[in-house]
């Protein structure tokens, strides 16, 4: 009977040896994935503070806001797609980024947030088709951009998506059909509970289900 009752023990003490193991490796995961994620969160908000203070600093010397800012949101979301295009990764994480920097940047200076926000999109959709990477992803990334940085800024948030979504798809246009298709069923979600973006500016069968969508939403 001790030696069964040996046994038993034994069994229990290495059951409890791989549990413990076990939870040393979902602890260590655990460990990693949060401190990946905290470097992530940390490389966006370096993006962002660069190209705020790189627009908004260019923006001060030319002194014409007015007429700069569209040439240097293209010169800014240019540079930025070349960058990644030459590190070969890294396109959908820094686009919503330099979209939200680029928004910030030009209403540090009082420049118009609406106008910019479209050619920020704009310009992210052509020059993502250019290098060939997945342009509806990055249409979705962007405008998620410039809304973020419509709502820090206190701009007018409906109005900036609009101009962003519009922008999206004026963009998409001149890609190809297929392209608009999918920017379109890219930009579905990121404009939910945006009634006018929707009747504006989407298919009317998705604009229809948005609806839905939102007034079946618990208040």
């Amino acid at each position: 009977m001790a030696r069964k009752n040996s046994r038993k023990e034994q069994v229990i003490e290495e059951v409890e040896s791989v549990k413990q193991d076990v939870g040393k490796a979902g602890a260590s995961v655990k460990a990693g994935i949060i401190s990946s994620l905290k470097g992530i969160n940390e490389i966006e908000a370096e993006i962002v503070s660069l190209v705020r203070n790189t627009v908004s600093n260019a923006l001060r010397a030319t002194g014409t806001v007015a007429n700069d800012g569209v040439e240097i949101t293209r010169d800014v979301v240019k540079g930025a797609i070349q960058a990644t295009e030459e590190i070969g990764t890294g396109l959908i994480l820094s686009n919503k980024n330099v979209a939200k920097g680029v928004v910030m940047g030009v209403s540090d200076v009082g420049g118009d947030v609406v106008n910019v926000a479209a050619q920020t999109v704009k310009g992210a959709v052509k020059g993502t088709a250019e290098i060939g990477a997945d342009v509806g992803l990055v249409a979705s990334r962007a405008v998620d951009g410039v809304i973020e940085a419509a709502k820090k800024t206190s701009g007018d948030v409906e109005e900036v998506a609009k101009a962003a979504v519009s922008g999206a798809i004026e963009a998409a246009g001149t890609v190809g059909t297929s392209a608009v298709k999918t920017v379109r069923e890219m930009l579905v979600g990121v404009v939910k509970g945006i009634k006018e973006v929707a009747s504006a500016t989407l298919p009317k069968g998705k604009a229809a289900t948005l609806h839905r969508n939102d007034a079946q939403r618990p208040r």
